[in-house]
């Protein structure tokens, strides 16, 4: 049969014909996109939460998945049997994939000593866990379009259909990653379930070869030589993949404000982002082959992308946060379930944000493979179309994330990527000079994006922040891997300021994180035995709690563990924390914690730990037993590690698991409450005996003296009354609940907690109280610590009335502290109307 024939019976491919290959590619896509998640979250652990360090990492990925396109390409096109060779990728693909996930969860050690000789070979080794079975990734989409087709005739209809389905696919394992399978079966377990389904797309594959003649090949003497319109193409369709990725990187920041840092809500971003490529992809597949000027069709879809992606960020505002909100209530009305109408609100500002530009971006590819793909050359002109626009999209990550938002922010950046897509648009439009309307739009489209970037003001983010409203934006930086923030606010008796990273609120210089944030660092150091010498501070924040140990005479070593440098900056505008940035005693190391102890060899007498809450991306892996056991290895004899514990962020069986995991470390714990809404965890290999003389003795000392007077605490009875339980109380506190782990962060995966669950877990927790095992105690140090207990009861009991709406409660229990008239500031800034 002649080629022309064998393209006119390809036109005539039913839909029949087009579904398996899409149900293969749907599986394929579901099982690639759960490995990546799984991958991007273990190399947090193997390189640390650095985003240069991340993105070099999740770059490995995606350069195995051009590298497969582009290497396989010709492998398809002489291959006979695609169903048989798709199934051998997906095999492949399947056993590399576990591999890869179990030896990246024995990667850290590696990584870190490998580094220390050779740091090329670490990140060898890095590129070659995830690479690898990336690489087969690469291969599955060509090889299915070539099971499909040999010939350029209808390629964009059979192509963009396929694209569709596999991206289609990506969604699903997108959430169901997130959702389902991390939560339920831990990370191992999810590599196995992906694998399975890659599997299942093997064995359809399978039942296909032997139900479906050997393919046709058109002929093929040498490889494919592209002409130049397709080289144009090419080239233009790959700086569209750097832009495209460089959206992402925009929008990844720009749009936490507006949902959280949970792992929910990058899992709805990323489906959003997915579903628009897959939808527009199979929008335009219906029509790509009919379009009579396909240059001037891709062009215009480019630049669409480009003004539509600017447009929305300029139409942003309080409008978005009401749309959520309603969005939140029909939720919750509806079902009743709090994860529900917790990923409502994500969804709406991800539709608002990134929904419509990348419904053009999706259309884009088919309007490509009209523009590069040849007859007999299938499987080479997908794999390049799809592996220049993944190289492409690695470049543009990285100069988006490490060049172009440090230097000129988030807004700038997106109206400069914007011009790019209209340039990349314009192009394509003149490259063949046919298409006058076409012509006429982009430059509109053009012009309008040049008068967003003049109009949009460069800090239009930081105007959006929920807290603006109430305060004044003191510094604001738009940086790699987050936006931080610090706003003014009036509460208490004057001001004080609170630090937002992504637009989320973390911490501030309030009297009640004043208190618990210097009891955070001081408390551990003048209850050890010893003395101590050495801190490691994980997270500095406010710097308060960093700059407290500037106030311990006896230490000769203080270091500081912080993943942001804006976060550095930023806490130079805090009261309290004694100039710590600018203090050469003070030394601060931008990593994160758990990179700084696997690449540091230094002990310590204590590592106190104030990351953010448990339940942010993330974040667990510093709260699991794993991580403690980290910490541990780095402690001197006797040394200590102390772990903040929020209580309004979890209920009462995600605070349980986080104490089990604690406990399940250290033989030696107890529990100190800090703050109204914040308790401490102490843990030890040795005992920790309670000296009374010893900490009468270092209160005493001036500095320690006044800096914890600041907040309430002006006696040694003061200090101990805020202890709460001994490890045998944790235990039975926690029960049987299972620990967090790197394998298992369910405590990542909790949905939201509702305000009124934190009252049953602080009253859970007080129940627990009993008296501190103090040795060297009197009676009249018995008398003193019975009323700065009870007093401490009172001002708590006032607390949990003013959570239950019951007023008349909380000025009986408010008007006891003040009949104590002991003028402490901490009970006075709630009774003065301050923050809550």
């Amino acid at each position: 049969m002649s080629g022309k024939a064998d393209r006119a019976g390809e036109l005539r491919i039913t839909h029949t014909a087009v579904l398996w290959p899409s149900l293969l590619l749907f599986g394929s896509g579901l099982a690639a996109l759960t490995f990546q998640i799984l991958w991007i979250k273990q190399l947090s652990l193997v390189v640390g939460i650095d985003i240069f360090a991340v993105t070099v990492g999740v770059s490995a990925f995606f350069t195995g998945l051009a590298l497969g396109g582009l290497a396989l390409g010709r492998v398809i096109d002489r291959s006979v049997r695609p169903y048989l060779l798709y199934a051998g990728l997906e095999t492949g693909v399947a056993v590399l994939g576990v591999a890869a996930t179990f030896l990246l969860a024995a990667a850290p050690p590696w990584f870190a000593a490998l580094e220390m000789r050779s740091s090329v070979l670490a990140w060898a080794m890095v590129f070659a866990l995830v690479g690898v079975p990336a690489f087969l990734m690469g291969g599955t989409l060509p090889v299915l379009v070539r099971a499909l087709t040999s010939s350029a005739a209808g390629i964009g209809r059979k192509g963009g259909s396929l694209y569709a389905a596999n991206t289609f696919g990506a969604i699903t394992g997108a959430l169901l990653a997130s959702f389902l399978f991390i939560p339920s079966l831990g990370i191992k377990g999810t590599a196995f379930a992906a694998a399975a389904i890659g599997l299942l797309a093997a064995l359809g594959a399978m039942l296909a070869d032997r139900s479906v003649p050997a393919a046709k090949l058109l002929p093929v003497g040498t490889p494919a030589r592209l002409s130049r319109d397709a080289k144009v193409a090419i080239a233009l369709y790959a700086l569209a993949g750097g832009v495209a990725l460089g959206y992402e990187v925009v929008w990844s920041q720009a749009i936490v404000q507006f949902m959280s840092t949970r792992a929910f809500a990058f899992s709805v971003v990323l489906a959003t982002y997915l579903s628009g490529l897959a939808l527009g992809a199979a929008l335009f597949a219906r029509w790509a082959d009919r379009v009579r000027d396909p240059w001037s069709a891709f062009g215009l879809l480019i630049a669409l992308a480009g003004l539509t992606a600017l447009l929305q960020m300029a139409l942003l505002g309080d409008w978005l946060i009401q749309l959520q909100t309603l969005a939140e209530r029909a939720a919750w009305a509806l079902t009743g379930n709090d994860l529900a109408r917790m990923c409502a609100r994500f969804a709406v500002a991800a539709l608002t944000v990134i929904f419509v530009p990348t419904l053009f971006l999706g259309a884009a590819f088919p309007a490509a493979l009209r523009l590069i793909v040849s007859d007999g050359h299938v499987g080479q002109g997908v794999g390049k179309v799809a592996a220049l626009n993944t190289l492409g999209g690695i470049a543009g990550t990285v100069l988006t994330g490490f060049v172009l938002v440090p230097q000129l922010g988030l807004m700038r950046t997106l109206a400069l990527l914007a011009l790019t897509a209209a340039a990349i648009g314009l192009i394509a439009v003149l490259w063949r000079r046919q298409g006058r309307t076409a012509l006429a739009v982009t430059i509109a489209a053009l012009g309008a994006i040049c008068l967003l970037a003049v109009l949009i003001p460069a800090n239009k983010l930081a105007t959006l922040l929920p807290a603006t409203g109430k305060g004044e934006i003191v510094f604001y930086e738009e940086g790699r891997g987050a936006t931080v923030a610090v706003v003014e606010q009036k509460g208490g008796k004057g001001t004080f300021r609170r630090l937002y990273i992504q637009g989320v609120s973390n911490t501030g210089d309030s009297l009640p994180s004043l208190r618990y944030m210097r009891l955070q660092a001081l408390l551990p150091l003048i209850i050890r035995q010893n003395q101590p010498k050495s801190v490691l501070v994980i997270g500095l924040g406010t710097g308060i709690t960093a700059g407290a140990t500037l106030d311990y005479a006896g230490l000769e070593r203080r270091v500081v563990a912080e993943l942001l440098p804006g976060v550095a900056r930023a806490s130079a505008f805090f009261a309290g924390n004694y100039g710590a940035v600018r203090d050469a005693r003070l030394d601060i190391r931008l990593r994160d914690g758990r990179r700084e102890l696997l690449q540091s060899t230094d002990a310590y007498d204590l590592i106190t730990l104030e990351p953010p809450p448990p339940s942010a991306a993330g974040v667990a892996n510093l709260y699991s037993t794993d991580f403690y056991r980290l910490a541990a290895s780095r402690l001197e004899p006797s040394g200590m590690v102390a772990q903040w514990l929020p209580l309004p962020t979890q209920n009462g069986d995600d605070t349980r698991a986080l104490v089990k995991s604690f406990i399940e470390v250290f033989p030696h714990a107890s529990l100190w409450t800090t703050e109204l809404h914040e308790m401490l965890l102490i843990g030890s290999f040795e005992p920790m005996p309670l000296d009374l003389e010893m900490i009468s003795r270092r209160l005493a000392e001036p500095a320690i003296r006044d800096a914890l007077a600041e907040v309430g605490i002006t006696s040694p009875a003061a200090l101990l009354s805020t202890w709460i339980a001994d490890r045998d109380r944790l235990v039975t506190f926690a029960g049987s609940a299972l620990p967090v782990t790197d394998d298992r962060p369910r405590i990542e995966y909790a949905p939201w907690v509702r305000p009124d669950a934190f009252v049953p877990v602080l009253i859970e927790l007080f129940a627990l109280r009993h008296d501190p095992p103090v040795t060297g105690a009197d009676a009249a140090f018995a008398a003193e610590f019975r009323r700065e207990r009870d007093l401490l009861d009172a001002f708590y009991q006032a607390g949990v009335y003013a959570y239950e709406g019951d007023r008349e409660g909380w000025r009986i229990q408010m008007g006891k502290v003040a009949a104590a008239h002991t003028g402490n500031p901490y009970y006075e800034w709630f009774g003065s109307g301050g923050e809550q």
